[in-house]
């Protein structure tokens, strides 16, 4: 019996000294688990306010737009095009209009591009009606094609100011630090649900 506390006590500390068993309580776990997720939707949210504010200034119309919309979506993404492959990859939050909530997102993307280099961009999403909201943060979205030029978002004729339509009833405008982008790349697109930050 002598032995076997001795044992016992050897095997905790090993685990205690191993990086197998930190000491922390599950409660303990949680309390920082909760933060880090606070955290990052603070994040998220405060670079939602800054892509949307760099589109009304490139396009002072999209303001008006965005409100008449059900709802939107910001990402803040980072995509690179080496020769005739590009990638892109980032998060950001999805809002509904009429209720204030906010969906917490991801996307990422492979496809055939043309160039050198690596840029960061923002993107921005209008959803015109509950349906295409829904459908986007609820099932997920893939762009298996470029997206068609738009002239204008809704039957009042409001221009698009340089985005494009990549599905009836949803606008999307793509931005970098020096304003709108036009993108010569064919894209296969998912967006989805962060699992890591709703629900909690």
């Amino acid at each position: 019996m002598k032995y076997l506390k001795i044992i016992i006590s050897l095997s905790l500390a090993v685990l205690m000294f191993s990086g197998f068993w930190d000491g922390k309580s599950d409660k303990q776990l949680k309390k920082e688990a909760k933060k880090e997720r606070f955290l990052e939707r603070n994040k998220r949210l405060k670079v939602n306010n800054e892509t949307l504010q760099m589109l009304f200034k490139e396009v002072p119309e999209a303001r008006k737009a965005l409100l008449k919309s059900y709802g939107y979506a910001t990402f803040s993404n980072v995509g690179a095009t080496v020769i005739l492959f590009s990638y892109e990859g980032g998060d950001g939050v999805a809002h509904n209009n009429r209720n204030g909530q906010n969906t917490y997102m991801k996307m990422n993307s492979a496809g055939i591009g043309l160039g050198l280099g690596g840029k960061n961009f923002r993107s921005v999403f209008f959803f015109k009606n509950k349906k295409v909201y829904k459908e986007f943060i609820d099932s997920g979205w893939e762009a298996n094609a470029q997206a068609d030029a738009a002239a204008s978002y809704d039957e009042s004729g409001g221009s698009s100011g340089g985005a494009v339509t990549v599905k009836d009833g949803v606008l999307l405008y793509k931005l970098t630090q020096d304003g709108l982008l036009v993108q010569a790349t064919l894209q296969g697109t998912k967006y989805y649900k962060d699992e890591d930050l709703n629900g909690y």
